[in-house]
């Protein structure tokens, strides 16, 4: 079983390029291009470098004692909320400004829900020079107010998204619709592992530096490349694809999948795609997606803005359809729990969206030899009001 894409841009079933016809010049320059920009000696050597110098990295790969002792395995955190800007999403757009720069790009726009992605997309359009437009759900901008601020210090244009439900899904629709108004001079930087082809694998690509740098962290730490179970949080799951990357043909480590149950699986306020979606096309590819009886795309729920999302990117569906991936869906409650635990456990402030990713141990009994690898997608300080209305601090 094969669980990269494949010439066709297809994971499985899932992905392809569903797009209007005014968009086709864009996306198959890059589908054309990608892989051999990627290949470049002078293109690695500057990513590289940018990743090194710039963003942080190799983010270290902590053995969480504490929370290991409480749950009588061995955790690890890759800390991917020690990276410049906050979280593993500066790995992406450090690799697609440059790739916009050789395609001769100099408008760049972005989509964001909790306000990372557009805060690394406005990182490196400052580093680079460029034009930068980033769109953002009205309810988004309301709760994650010290992202807008930081956007906008960087000297980007948010622009509010005002339709639907106001958050993520609306603003990718405002991101693709200024898309098709200027073809020639901008580049979409996509923040998620979804999209039409190539965007899931190219994101993908670009965040396997996690992956790979877990491989010879653990060899350092425990004497073997392996754990046995890797595990991420997945809205569209860019850092999730990023962590999966180099495990996903190794059939001795487990991946973990996890997604936020909002309310409750079956309560109507859920973002848990991998249970509720069904096959359909959103953003440009096919994939699982939540939907009514006729197709109308439902509103998603988290406490999350970053995993409040319909869908889930076509490698993920993938994963979910062949079962190489389990999945877990963690409510608000459960997520919110976890966050304070590791904060108490270990002195972390996760992102909200890590703490889905951390409440597995309360549901999941592990082995207590078992090296269990988890993505710290993220920190907390973006999520500081939540926790603090949550938890009447």
């Amino acid at each position: 079983m094969n669980y990269n894409v494949n010439q066709k841009g297809y994971y499985g079933t899932f992905g392809g390029a569903f797009i209007p016809e005014m968009l086709y010049p864009n996306v198959e320059e890059l589908r054309q291009k990608y892989l051999e920009v990627m290949a470049e000696p002078d293109f690695k050597k500057e990513f590289n470098q940018l990743l090194k110098d710039y963003v942080g990295r190799p983010s270290p790969l902590y053995f969480a004692k504490r929370l290991s002792k409480k749950y009588n395995t061995k955790i690890y955190l890759k800390r991917e909320d020690l990276n410049h800007t906050g979280a593993h999403k500066i790995n992406n757009t450090i690799g697609q400004i440059l790739m916009a720069k050789r395609l001769g790009k100099t408008r760049i726009i972005a989509e964001t829900g909790a306000g990372q992605h557009g805060v690394a997309t406005a990182t490196v359009c400052a580093l680079m020079g460029l034009e930068c437009i980033v769109y953002m759900g009205e309810i988004d901008i309301a709760r994650q107010a010290p992202n807008v601020a930081r956007m906008k210090m960087l000297g980007a244009k948010v622009v509010p998204a005002l339709s639907g439900s106001r958050t993520l899904k609306d603003a990718t629709n405002e991101a693709i619709r200024d898309w098709i108004n200027n073809p020639v001079n901008t580049h979409y930087i996509i923040g998620s592992a979804i999209g039409p082809h190539p965007y899931p694998d190219m994101v993908t690509r670009f965040q396997s530096v996690i992956s790979e740098e877990i491989k010879w962290q653990l060899k350092e730490q425990e004497g073997r490349e392996n754990p046995n179970y890797v595990v991420a949080c997945i809205g569209g799951g860019s850092n999730a694809a990023g962590t999966y990357y180099h495990f996903l043909h190794e059939p001795d480590v487990k991946i973990i999948a996890v997604e936020a149950a909002g309310l409750g699986v079956n309560s109507g306020e859920s973002a848990a795609t991998s249970v509720l979606g069904k096959e359909g096309i959103i953003h440009g590819c096919k994939t699982l997606l939540m939907q009514t009886v006729d197709g109308q795309i439902t509103e998603p729920y988290s406490i999350s803005a970053g995993l409040d999302y319909p869908g889930v990117g076509p490698m993920h569906a993938h994963l979910a359809k062949t079962g190489r991936a389990e999945f877990m869906a963690i409510t608000d409650d459960e997520a919110m729990t976890a966050g304070l635990e590791l904060c108490q456990l270990e002195g972390i402030i996760p992102a909200i969206e890590t703490s889905h990713a951390l409440a597995i141990f309360e549901q999941k009994t592990f082995k207590a030899d078992d090296v269990i690898v988890v993505s710290l997608s993220g920190r907390g300080d973006k999520d500081l009001d939540t926790y603090i209305k949550y938890f009447k601090l």
